[in-house]
């Protein structure tokens, strides 16, 4: 929303733009008063001064960066919008300290599937901050296997999801120094995979939403598309494929799965937004990816050189409410019950949408 403040100065009109409250105020003033004297000038003249902004000379136009929500008691020059998930010291000096790696991976993790997690770490090079989300309680454990785990950050719920840590711990604003952002299963085979040359085949194919290719001869494999090809470093579409007589339609491009998605900063921060807070399991989130980039036929991407195997681990079923009967199929349920919910939603939602932009543009 923009505030609109005009004042008028030498016969020229200046305009301050702020997504504050929207309003239009008239400031009249001279070259020999100053902003600061009047009340105006009180409330204005820091925002203009601590904040980084912009000014054209010839148009008087001022753009000033919006405080976030919160901060609105605080002088601009001290507020930090912005976190990430990279450890500190408690000593020496703050300047001295490690910088904040570029890329972060995620990892949902149970203390039985640890030897599959380590092996997936170390493919990761130390450009990368590591999270693990541990949803069996277990986690000190890790320390007394495992040198990286001292370095990584542990998250611990029990019986939750990955998307339910996701949408608690990897807000937009804490995971923002991130390039890229992988939310990995824990129950991937990466004999054929390296990390950095993954990123290094994303960026040189411009993919904001992407997945290692999946080798279906070893492994698990939901969707055609997924599955890893012998022709190129990445394919973007299932053209020709069995299952796909319209190619532009999901699965068939625009198009990664839930089990080791990796998502520019830009992408994610779309992402986040549309993962529902109560709907934990994330089914229906890979059909609406495309949502998040302007050309999800071209920003998509399955990277055939840097490939895994989906072993397809039933963890999350298994913890379900445990040795009660049928755990298992309960968890099935609710997972096939929040993916007919995010359908719903999202069907709602569009239509919404459509009839409120038919009415704004029906408006004189």
């Amino acid at each position: 929303i923009c505030f609109k403040l005009t004042w008028h100065h030498d016969s020229k009109i200046g305009h301050v733009c702020m997504q504050l409250q929207c309003g239009v105020l008239p400031w009249s003033g001279s070259t020999n008063s100053s902003s600061s004297d009047s009340f105006l000038g009180r409330l204005w003249a820091p925002l203009l001064r601590n904040s980084s902004s912009t000014s054209n000379a010839t148009s008087g136009i001022v753009n000033v960066a919006r405080k976030p929500e919160g901060a609105g008691r605080l002088p601009p020059g001290i507020v930090v919008s912005e976190s990430d998930l990279h450890l500190r010291r408690l000593w020496g000096s703050p300047t001295k300290d490690t910088p904040v790696r570029k890329y972060l991976l995620t990892m949902a993790v149970g203390y039985k599937e640890r030897a599959n997690v380590n092996a997936t770490v170390q493919k990761f090079s130390d450009n990368f901050d590591v999270v693990l989300f541990h949803y069996d309680g277990h986690t000190t454990e890790w320390d007394d296997e495992f040198q990286w785990s001292k370095e990584a950050v542990h998250v611990s719920a029990r019986k939750q999801t990955k998307w339910w840590f996701a949408k608690r711990f990897l807000h937009p604003s804490i995971v923002a120094p991130y390039d890229y952002v992988f939310l990995w299963d824990e129950d991937l085979g990466v004999d054929n995979f390296t990390a950095e040359a993954y990123i290094d085949i994303v960026k040189k194919h411009g993919l904001e939403i992407s997945q290692p290719g999946l080798d279906a001869t070893k492994g698990h494999k939901a969707y055609d598309v997924s599955v890893k090809r012998n022709s190129g470093e990445v394919h973007k579409t299932d053209a020709g494929g069995e299952k796909c007589p319209d190619v532009h339609q999901r699965p068939c491009s625009g198009f990664v799965e839930v089990m080791a998605p990796v998502f520019s900063r830009d992408a994610w921060r779309c992402v986040w937004h549309m993962i529902q807070n109560d709907l934990v399991h994330g089914w229906g989130l890979d059909f609406n990816f495309w949502r998040c980039v302007d050309d999800p036929e071209e920003q998509f991407g399955i990277v055939d050189t840097q490939y895994v195997v989906h072993h397809a681990v039933p963890t999350l079923r298994d913890q379900g409410n445990g040795e009660k009967q049928g755990s298992r199929a309960k968890v099935k349920d609710r997972q096939y019950e929040e993916m007919h919910a995010f359908d719903s939603r999202m069907d709602n939602a569009d239509k919404e949408l459509a009839n409120s932009t038919a009415r704004s543009s029906s408006q004189p």
